[in-house]
This record gives structure tokens, C-alpha cells and sequence, in this order.
């Protein structure tokens, strides 16, 4: 009787042992459904996130491609302007009655020196006036067939300049780097027209320098500041697609972004502005700020 009081006993235990072990283990089970459910909550998330980006980069990218196959169709077309030779045009017939100065050189009409009057011709030469007296009235001749007077040029007083310049052929030279900072220093004068003239002839005459994203993006600058945005967002471009890995690059895109904003092309400011942070995510904090800043003018999503 004991030994069988014991066995119960031993079994009541072990029941109440296995109970405990699996409450303990339906309660662990519980949790990690819970937990479960809640990272694949988060990874759902973060899949869209991730497919947002993707999203964004792709019409970036497609929008830029698009600004670029423009601007070079644009190039193609300024640069097939003017560039075939006219066709050869058969000579006009000559009238029989026309007049002839080399056969009739005596007759009014005909070419005569430069500087020779037709007072001095009818002195040297009664016929060649064609029997017309000619008077010789003091002051310049104003006739359409007058003789050409070169005695009064340089002579005309030059109206004072408005403002002093600097003259960018003036101080072209060979050195890059003066030719570099002369239009830095037009373009820190506000005389935009000279720095862009300063700017592309450094950028033609020395292509392969390490100031050119300095100077393209500088170039830019001239173009905004005078209100060509679509010129300014070529260059701009430029720095950031050919240049991407200067200095310049960050500033460069948000300035694109400003450029696009002018043209009436928000969806694609904003765009831009959306991969400056994605594209250099090390842009110090000016640029960053700038980022921010343009956002709110803009008025982005």
C-alpha cells in the first residue's frame, strides 16, 4: 500500500512538473510568435523604404539622362548651325545694256582712287564729271558717293567709361593659374560677363587642369547670378556627373537643384536634393544646411 502511495505520489509530481515545463514552454512560444510578428513588421517597413529609394533613384536617374540627351541635342543643334556651305549659285546673266566701269572708267559712276574728289576729277579730267560742274564747298562730303575721309578718325572724343574693368584679354597669359584667379577675381567684382569669358578660355586652354571642376562649377555661378538658369544648370550638371568625386560636387548638386527650382522643374529640384545626403553622405555641414534649407524654400515632401 505505501509503495503504491508512492508511486502516486511520484506521479502527481511528474505531471505537475510536465504541466509547468509546458506552460513555461507555450509562454516562450507566445513571445516569440510576438516578437516574430513584430520583425516582420519591420522588415516590411524597411522593404518599403528600400523600394521608395529605389523608386526615387531610378526617376532620378531617368530624369537626368533626360536633361542630358536634351542639353547635347541642344549642343548638336547650335553646332550644326552654319556648318554646311551654302550651295554654289549660278552667276546672274549680264544685260547688254548694264553699265560697264571697265569700259566706260570716264563715266559717272565708275570707281575712282581713294582720297581723289570730284573736284580734283574734273580738274585733272573735264570729261570724267560728265560735264557737270562741281562746287567745292567747305566741310565734309555727306553725298552717298563721297570719298572715303580717314583725317578725322581717333580724333572723336571717347566718352568717359562708366566704370573701370579689367580686361580679360589684357591679362590672358599662358599660366593657368593667373588666368584662373583673374576670373575669380571678376567674378568677386560682380562683373559676370568678363569671369564667364575668364572662365572658358581657361577651361578650353587647359582641359585637363586640376582647378577645371573649380572652374565649372565658378562658371555656374556666373550663369546664376545673372539669372541664365539653364545655362547655369549645364555646368552644374557637368560637375556633378563628370566631376562627381571633387570638392565641388555636393555644392555643385544642390546648386542644380536651385537651377531646376528656377526652371519650373520642382519634381526635379527635389529629387535632386533628396540624393544629395544618398550620394555624398560625408558633405560637410554648410552643404548639408544648404540641403535643408532649399528643401523648405521648395517646399519638398
Amino acid at each position: 500500500m505505501i509503495r503504491v502511495q508512492r508511486s502516486l505520489l511520484l506521479l502527481t509530481v511528474c505531471g505537475l512538473a510536465l504541466s509547468a515545463a509546458a506552460g513555461a514552454r507555450a509562454q516562450d512560444a507566445s513571445e516569440m510568435f510576438v516578437r516574430l510578428q513584430r520583425l516582420e513588421g519591420q522588415v516590411r517597413e524597411l522593404s518599403g523604404r528600400v523600394e521608395q529609394l529605389q523608386f526615387e533613384n531610378r526617376r532620378l536617374q531617368d530624369q537626368t539622362r533626360k536633361f542630358q540627351e536634351d542639353v547635347e541635342f541642344r549642343f548638336q543643334e547650335l553646332g550644326g548651325k552654319g556648318g554646311s556651305s551654302p550651295a554654289p549659285q549660278r552667276p546672274p546673266q549680264k544685260r547688254s545694256d548694264a553699265f560697264d566701269p571697265s569700259t566706260q572708267a570716264g563715266q559717272p559712276g565708275a570707281p575712282r582712287p581713294l582720297g581723289q574728289s570730284p573736284s580734283n576729277l574734273a580738274a585733272a579730267d573735264p570729261d570724267a564729271t560728265g560735264g557737270i560742274a562741281i562746287i567745292d564747298e567747305s566741310g565734309p562730303d555727306t553725298r552717298p558717293d563721297a570719298p572715303l575721309d580717314l583725317s578725322s578718325v581717333g580724333r572723336q572724343a571717347s566718352a568717359p567709361p562708366a566704370r573701370e574693368r579689367m580686361s580679360v584679354a589684357a591679362t590672358t597669359t599662358d599660366d593657368p593659374r593667373t588666368q584662373y584667379e583673374t576670373a575669380v577675381s571678376l567674378l568677386q567684382r560682380k562683373e559676370y560677363e568678363g569671369a564667364e569669358m575668364g572662365f572658358r578660355q581657361f577651361l578650353q586652354s587647359h582641359p585637363r587642369d586640376r582647378l577645371v571642376p573649380d572652374a565649372t562649377y565658378l562658371l555656374g555661378e556666373s550663369y546664376l547670378s545673372r539669372g541664365r538658369y539653364r545655362e547655369a544648370a549645364e555646368q552644374y550638371l557637368k560637375v556633378t556627373t563628370e566631376y562627381g568625386k571633387s570638392s565641388r560636387a555636393p555644392a555643385g548638386m544642390v546648386k542644380l537643384a536651385v537651377s531646376l527650382n528656377a526652371l519650373g522643374a520642382r519634381d526635379q529640384a527635389c529629387a535632386t536634393l533628396a540624393e544629395v545626403g544618398r550620394k555624398y553622405p560625408q558633405a560637410d555641414a554648410n552643404v548639408r544646411q544648404n540641403v535643408a534649407r532649399e528643401r523648405a524654400r521648395v517646399k519638398c515632401s
